[in-house]
């Protein structure tokens, strides 16, 4: 018999939450087949065959188990049977949405699947496309699939439930969903949290990037979207503003050198931080690439835990989801994030022509910080900091 343990998803991580079995108890499984998915508070790891045999379950699917507890065992000895044939192939899994522009609406098709929802529909002879989605604008996630009815076939109407249905169901909480209930509650209980606001004109920026947009994508092979500029604007209000970079630690505060920004990923399994290192380093071509690579690893689940952890600011950007203003809650020890929202068209007085009216693309900014250590004037003036380098880009290649 070889054993089946539970592997560790990181140093600080001793228990995890099993997922569903793919197989039942006495099926065939191939060398590296998924058997499950592990949730962790911080990352998801797949569960692989380590050898071809028959499968015997141990444990329960849904349960908490220690890091290193023996799952499951497979028999090598059992005898493959007459239809299981070794696969020679493993199929790909779909490919990730890109990033979205911060100028995107946040709508999507109501059929949008994804690939973690497409495999289970297809192992349970669902049809995703008849399911209502409870994911961002619709989309249909993993959870969706397994809540459904089994009688929702390939060929089902798209209508799921009868008119008027008042079904209840409860599910429990994800390890990463409690983690982060517990670090947002966490921020507001620790900290003198605040909030100040400021608006910015995104018509040069805009400009630039329709005007280069093509060329930028040919040399790079990245395509140039507006949190590239944000990243860069926010690195030099942070060498200006160091404090808003820095930690509190007891009666001391920790200041970095150093940038460490995470930019706030939308999943299905909720909301992760992968971190850019050293962000004053990078170009603005390397920012772009470097935060796709990120994006479509976290859409993916294959964010370790150390690409998640060790940051010193953050970037959420609501405005994807349609999101006009919000109060953005810091993510300890951090003592500052920036909230970014819709870019909408308002009257505003035109900075060329004093005294006219003009209709621009305004963006509002918000800055949480934690006013323990961050006062008043400092966070107003990184926001217009941010604001200043965002209208005049310029500023962003001569380092002002």
């Amino acid at each position: 018999m070889i054993e089946v343990v539970v592997p560790s998803p990181g140093e600080s991580i001793t228990e995890v939450t099993l997922g569903t079995w793919r197989k039942n108890e006495g099926e065939w499984v191939e060398k590296d087949e998924l058997l499950n998915e592990i949730d962790s508070d911080k990352a998801t790891l797949e569960l692989l065959a380590p050898a071809a045999g028959a499968l015997r379950l141990t444990v329960k699917s849904g349960t908490e188990q220690k890091v290193g507890a023996l799952v499951a065992k497979i028999d090598e000895t059992a005898k493959r049977p007459a239809g299981a044939v070794a696969p020679t192939s493993t199929a790909a899994p779909a490919p990730a949405a890109p990033p979205r522009s911060a100028s995107a609406s946040g709508s999507e098709s109501p059929t949008r699947v994804s690939g973690v929802a497409k495999k289970v529909a297809a192992a349970r002879g669902i049809d995703p496309g008849a399911l209502s989605g409870s994911g961002p604008s619709g989309r249909v996630m993993k959870i969706d699939v397994e809540g459904a009815a089994p009688g929702i076939a390939a060929n089902a109407s798209a209508s799921t439930a009868p008119s008027g249905s008042r079904g209840v169901r409860r599910e429990k909480m994800t390890r990463l969903r409690q983690k982060i209930a517990e670090r947002l509650v966490s921020a507001q209980h620790n900290a003198a949290m605040l909030t100040t606001f400021n608006e910015v004109d995104m018509s040069e920026v805009m400009r630039l990037r329709a005007e280069h947009k093509v060329d930028f994508e040919k040399q790079h092979g990245v395509s140039l979207g507006f949190m590239g500029f944000f990243i860069r604007s926010c690195v030099s209000a942070l060498q200006q503003y160091p404090r808003a970079n820095a930690y509190l630690a007891g009666d001391e505060i920790e200041f970095h050198d150093f940038v460490d920004i995470g930019v706030a990923v939308g999943t299905e399994r909720g909301l992760v931080v992968p971190v850019l290192r050293s962000v004053e380093t990078l170009s603005l071509p390397a920012v772009e690439k470097t935060l796709r690579a990120c994006a479509i690893r976290a859409r993916d689940g294959k964010l370790s835990v150390d690409e998640m952890t060790g940051g010193t600011f953050t970037i959420s950007n609501g405005g994807v989801y349609g999101s006009l203003m919000s109060t953005p809650i810091l993510n300890p020890p951090q003592s500052a994030i920036l909230g970014m929202h819709a870019i909408k068209k308002r009257a505003v007085e035109d900075p060329n022509n004093p005294g006219q009216i003009a209709l621009r693309p305004m963006r509002y900014l918000a800055l949480s910080y934690d006013h323990r250590i961050i006062d008043g004037a400092e966070a107003v003036g990184f926001l217009v900091h941010v604001k200043d380098c965002i209208e005049n880009p310029g500023r962003l290649l001569l380092g002002v």
